[in-house]
């Protein structure tokens, strides 16, 4: 039997019709490169083989009776290809614009809890470069955040990859065993012991917790403290959301930043904040819309080197970081973010490793869920301070060249979910020399994406030109 970590239940707890908790993938494909010509029937059959003795692929779900525990993980005995890998194909002419307006349908449609939870859809007939030019297949991924975070998806999706055309998929080490059908009474005997012993686990995550309460108040006063949530101001994304979603995405150069960063004596991850900063300060004031202070950011951090939890599929902890969207000159916004981005991850390390995961053992899930539903339906989102703004998250990927079934990968572009209140997910991952910029909004909030997107290489040159010319 696996039990899901509290912190991989509360995933599915939050989850409502609005509040969709998949995380998402956009691969891009050139076919040419296959040894053989390719065929929707050889990459299912393809990945079918790849998956079947992967238990993330091939579990689901399986509740508790009376919802006195988190749910288990059991083997899909009836595991089925053709219910998770589909095809479709886009509409002439088959360009960017079609193809984001499928993948936010996708995106917006709740995947089937009584299967595993995840989908694959297999897209022909991309043209990026007009009805003339060559054509890709597009590839696009759900996985319920319960199954994965940022990392982990990453890396099973490089399960499915390889260095070359015709090479094995990469070896992700040992395989891990499929996990077993316990009975009823099982459970519950195990879920009388787990609720029976918690009284014990609150007394423990306690007084850690007081003590990072006590040092909070103290780097407050020094001003060395991460930001806080709920003072983030509001924009016309933090609200009470739909089950809409509308997507864009882009690239950039991952040689321009490692530039940035090394003229400028900071981070990847500091130029990419910086530049997503921007590019929200572009897109609010074309609208008219720019608040007077600094939009806040939830930046997820994996803590799965420092992490004493062996189980679990989602090992993050997260950070709250201003970006600098009220000032405009960009090394003036970078140098800004760099120093507040070293409080906060010194703040950040002061937390233990596991502390979310250990207080997301107490979420309750008749509780959780009732919780979520009923914020959603009085719409409090709208009524208390914003708490933040938006997610952005960054995914290290591979710095070479992957293939998929034999098709090289030009794109790899990841999102993630939105919430009640932060309507709007900005997702970078770097792969062989570029990094992929995904952005995912409500459609209510946000109905086109790319009014966003298309300010990213901008202000990343903007970026550029004034590290080149400091003065």
């Amino acid at each position: 039997m696996d039990r899901m970590s509290g912190l991989d239940a509360s995933f599915l707890y939050l989850e409502t019709p609005a509040q969709l908790m998949h995380v998402c993938a956009v691969m891009v494909l050139d076919p040419s490169t296959m040894s053989t010509p390719y065929s929707f029937a050889t990459v299912q059959a393809g990945i079918d083989d790849r998956v079947r003795e992967m238990p993330t692929f091939t579990r689901k779900v399986r509740r508790v009776p009376l919802g006195l525990d988190h749910p288990v993980w059991v083997r899909d005995t009836s595991f089925d290809i053709e219910r998770h890998v589909h095809r479709l194909a886009l509409p002439t002419p088959g360009g960017y614009g079609e193809l984001m307006e499928l993948c936010a349908h996708l995106a917006s449609l709740p995947l089937d809890r009584s299967r595993p939870l995840w989908e694959m859809w297999i897209i022909e007939g991309y043209r990026p470069d007009g009805p003339d030019g060559a054509e890709r297949v597009v590839t696009f991924t759900k996985m319920h955040h319960a199954t994965v975070d940022g990392v982990s998806g990453a890396n099973l999706l490089s399960h499915l990859c390889s260095l070359e055309p015709d090479a094995p998929p990469l070896d992700l080490g040992e395989k891990q065993p499929h996990p077993r059908d316990p009975g009823r009474g099982e459970l519950l005997g195990r879920a009388v012991i787990g609720t029976a012993s918690r009284p014990l686990t609150l007394a423990r995550v306690l007084k850690p917790s007081a003590q990072l309460v006590t040092k909070t108040v103290g780097r407050a006063r020094q001003g060395t403290a991460m930001a806080a949530p709920f003072s983030a101001p509001r924009t016309s994304f933090n609200g009470t959301i739909t089950s809409h979603r509308a997507i864009g995405m882009a690239d950039l150069d991952l040689d321009e930043i490692r530039r940035v960063k090394k003229a400028t004596g900071t981070t990847v991850n500091d130029v990419v904040l910086t530049v997503a900063g921007g590019a929200l300060r572009a897109y609010l004031a074309d609208r008219d819309e720019l608040p007077d202070s600094s939009l806040l950011a939830t930046v997820p951090v994996s803590v799965r080197d420092s992490s004493r939890r062996t189980t679990g599929a989602n090992k993050v902890s997260a950070l709250f970081t201003k970006l600098g969207t009220d000032i405009d000159d960009p090394l003036e916004r970078l140098a800004m973010i760099a120093e507040r981005n070293r409080h906060a991850k010194e703040h950040h390390n002061a937390i233990s490793a596991d502390s979310l995961q250990d207080w997301a053992e107490f979420a309750a899930p008749r509780t959780f869920g009732l919780a979520v539903r009923t914020y959603a339906n009085l719409r409090l989102a709208e009524r208390h301070p914003v708490v933040h703004n938006l997610v952005i998250s960054n995914v290290p990927g591979p710095p070479i060249p992957l293939f998929f079934m034999g098709a090289r990968i030009e794109a790899l572009c990841p999102l993630g979910p939105v919430f009640h209140g932060a309507g709007l997910n900005v997702t970078v991952m770097s792969n062989a020399g570029n990094m992929h910029v995904g952005v995912i909004a409500c459609r209510e909030s946000m109905p086109d994406p790319d009014a966003l997107v298309r300010h990213f290489p901008a202000e990343l040159a903007r970026l550029g030109s004034s590290a080149e010319d400091p003065a």
